[in-house]
């Protein structure tokens, strides 16, 4: 057994450390990749032993699909000097990827757990599958273990069940038929958001296959939300919906958000907003003693929720002296055009002021990367949509700067960042990255100072240079963040951090 005496620090360090053993998210694809989905089949079965190997047998859990917004409306219902009757004492939510810290996956009542709390769990359910393999007579090395996905979704429902949470929102990682977040049998309500291509090796490179596994979380005599999708999308849910008993309702957008400044920036929140707006109701319908919401009228607590909701890395504005950050975690083509539509709208102000001879006084610059996805077309994507959205003319970015995802110059990745998915020598080389400078230049004509960088510290600390050497009095220079969840990760994580280069 584990000394209870470790100290903190250590026993969180000590469980990532660990986690990271674990066969990555990039192996299980890959091997996805090389069977043509045949191992995707068995992700349910497998994970429904690995609970029964912690101590668990799948049955009826009341949880919901969805992940910010829910969690903030249910969070209003917690006890607090604006709530005196409260509904829920924890509300869970599990959601991935993570930012900055693993623990930002689990969290109760809209906090990650703290490092104490994720090591005590972590290690309960390390322990539990080593002894259960000793039981076997099996090898306890990581063999014992599921991969790492799976283990953080096992560690979640363990949390879940020994922190007695009320309630709990459950996020998908990838598609929904064979994700390992779907053994949960009858959950309250699901919900699936607007779809995009995206996994294509997992899921299909068509919207009609991806929706076909999108759907796999409905379940018999349970209510599905959509927010409204592409007709030949909307075929194939309606199609399995049928196929499943599944009443399958559509959440279109709800009329009283035009007066409510969400908590997340950005036109197209108004969707996800929308869907939680019906998940939560549903929700609250099928507990006893709960409100009844009606469709034309929002409680406080709603409102509230969508007020107060954040997520760092989706539609973030950060400012310091000379520079305002636009953060978007955005990694799919649908993802980039809508963050690109965001910055567009955010500095728009700053487009009329046009200096004498007509030309425009804005530095903007792009910190950028992608490494495991087509980068380049996300680039064109992004381009493309802000040349759309600016006059007829202007240069979406005066600088851009394409880096790894390796978080500091010389001390690599913290290891929450500790990505397997890429090729060490692609990414010593930088080759992704001089590949999209090569391609951003033709692109805007080489009208931009573009420039690769080999760690995201190196990059944030030449956009400052930028904005000490090139601003223009009392104004500030305009970044845009984006292209993948590791970088902004790692962003956040150089900003917090305040490591200079040394």
């Amino acid at each position: 057994m584990r000394s209870k005496a470790w100290k903190v620090a250590w026993s969180s360090f000590d469980a990532v450390t660990a986690l990271n053993t674990l066969q990555s998210n990039f192996a299980v694809i890959d091997a996805i990749k090389k069977t043509r989905g045949s191992l995707n089949t068995q992700a349910i079965p497998e994970m429904i032993e690995w609970c029964r190997r912690v101590g668990y047998e799948v049955c009826e859990h009341r949880h919901e699909e969805e992940s910010a917004f829910v969690s903030s409306i249910l969070g209003n219902y917690l006890p607090s000097p604006s709530q005196p009757n409260p509904l829920f004492q924890k509300i869970g939510l599990y959601t991935s990827p993570h930012l900055r810290f693993v623990r930002e996956r689990i969290q109760i009542n809209n906090e990650p757990l703290s490092e104490e709390l994720f090591a005590k769990y972590f290690f309960e359910t390390w322990d539990r599958l080593e002894e259960s393999a000793r039981q076997r007579g099996e090898p306890t090395d990581t063999t014992a273990k599921p991969s790492y996905f799976r283990f953080l979704t096992l560690m979640a429902f363990h949390t879940y069940v020994r922190e007695e949470v009320d309630t709990a929102i459950i996020e998908c990682g990838i598609g929904g038929e064979f994700d390992s977040t779907n053994i949960i049998i009858h959950p309250s309500v699901t919900g699936i958001s607007s779809l995009g291509i995206d996994h294509v090796q997992i899921l299909g490179s068509t919207i009609e296959e991806i929706a076909w596994h999108k759907a796999g979380i409905m379940k018999e005599g349970t209510l599905t939300f959509a927010v409204p999708q592409p007709a030949t999308a909307q075929h194939v849910l309606e199609k399995r919906a049928k196929e499943k008993n599944v009443d399958l309702a559509v959440a279109a957008e709800h009329p009283l958000l035009s007066d409510i400044k969400l908590g997340l920036e950005a036109l197209f929140q108004r969707s996800n907003a929308s869907l939680a707006i019906a998940l939560a109701s549903a929700h609250l319908h099928a507990l006893p003693n709960a409100p009844q919401i009606s469709p034309s009228t929002l409680p406080q607590e709603f409102i509230r929720g969508l007020e107060q909701v954040r997520w760092p890395g989706r539609c973030e504005t950060r400012r310091e002296n000379g520079l305002a950050w636009y953060i978007d975690s955005a990694h799919t083509l649908e993802s980039i055009q809508l963050a690109a539509s965001w910055f567009a709208t955010c500095i728009s102000a700053t487009l009329s002021q046009a200096l004498p001879d007509g030309g425009d006084r804005s530095i903007r610059v792009l910190l950028f990367n992608q490494q495991t996805r087509d980068a380049p077309a996300l680039a064109r994507a992004l381009h493309s949509t802000l040349v759309a959205a600016l006059e007829k003319g202007q240069q979406p970015f005066t600088h851009v700067v394409f880096c790894t995802n390796r978080t500091f110059q010389e001390d690599g990745y913290r290891p929450d960042l500790v990505s397997l998915k890429t090729d060490t020598q692609e990414v010593d080389a930088l080759a992704v990255q001089k590949g999209l400078r090569d391609a951003w230049s033709r692109l805007d004509g080489g009208a931009s100072d573009v420039v690769v960088k080999s760690s995201i510290q190196e990059a944030v600390e030449w956009v400052r240079d930028v904005a000490r050497n090139e601003r223009a009095p009392k104004k500030d220079v305009s970044v845009l963040v984006t292209g993948s969840v590791h970088l902004v990760g790692g962003f956040l994580e150089v900003l917090e951090s305040g490591k200079e280069i040394s």
